[in-house]
């Protein structure tokens, strides 16, 4: 029970940050479970991905529905259509590399280490985008491509989308702060349904405790109504300063598990 309770508390809390950012919260849920050690790499990454299509799901419905920002419906859906194929790759991926080296620990270390790269990267952009000269390209070959790019991403690491979605929307199509993590929310469910079907369907569902997996997607769907609500109400630049403090943060427990799993 004590545990059901720290799953739906690190759900919930993960998916109201990441529906006001448009990270998803993948990208806190994967390094917070990572570092306590509780269950394997695999579970936890399904757990992961499950919690936050539930919260990209509720969130974008709210969003659209609330109108807190415009959603280029053309843009968004080549770069989430790129983004479902993209995701049936990283998933290919992920069970290659997991199979290839038979020690879940070296495959967290290495999800870990790119998660570093990414963050670290997206903290630097998010703190100079200013001074940065974005492009807006329309074409929709280009958006499939970047959305692949995208899903890989985003099912090898088990994340379901997380920061570099806001890079890269803001950077190649100038998207503000709320539109970008609109785009981006939308591209994360895609991803993700994508990610659970095959996952099905392949019959590679790691074992886990009911309870947790209820926990953790009522979590998300309660984490993404409440963060909905919470985004209305809040202006983009106290969007960017909270998604900066949060990238520090996941920095440094992706630091940690890094050499948890390295020495383990």
């Amino acid at each position: 029970m004590i545990m059901t309770v720290i799953f739906f508390t690190v759900s919930i809390l993960s998916s109201i940050i990441g529906s006001i950012c448009g990270i998803g919260g993948g990208v806190i849920i994967k390094p917070v479970l990572d570092a306590t050690g509780l269950m394997s790499v695999s579970a936890i990454s399904f757990l992961s991905g499950c919690t936050v299509l539930a919260m990209s799901v509720v969130s974008v419905y709210k969003n659209l529905r609330a109108k807190t920002a415009k959603l280029n419906v053309k843009t968004s859906t080549g770069l989430a259509v790129g983004a479902a194929f993209g995701g049936v790759a990283g998933k290919s991926m992920f069970q290659m590399l997991k199979s290839a080296v038979g020690d879940e620990n070296l495959v967290g270390m290495t999800q870990a280490i790119v998660l570093i790269v990414i963050t670290f990267g997206t903290l630097i952009y998010t703190i100079y985008k200013k001074k940065i000269h974005t492009k807006e390209y329309s074409q929709i070959w280009l958006c499939v491509v970047i959305g692949i790019i995208l899903g890989v991403m985003s099912s090898f690491l088990g994340i379901g989308g997380g920061p570099i979605n806001l890079v890269v929307l803001a950077y190649f199509f100038s998207m503000g702060t709320k539109e970008a993590a609109l785009s981006s929310l939308y591209i994360i469910m895609f991803s993700q349904i994508t990610s659970l079907v095959q996952t099905i369907a392949t019959g590679t569902i790691p074992d886990v405790e009911i309870t947790y997996f209820l926990g953790m997607v009522i979590g998300g769907i309660l984490g993404g109504t409440l963060g909905s609500k919470v985004n209305k109400k809040i202006d983009e630049e106290g969007v960017n300063k909270l998604f900066i403090m949060l990238m520090i943060v996941i920095i440094g427990i992706n630091i940690y598990n890094a050499f948890k799993f390295g020495l383990a």
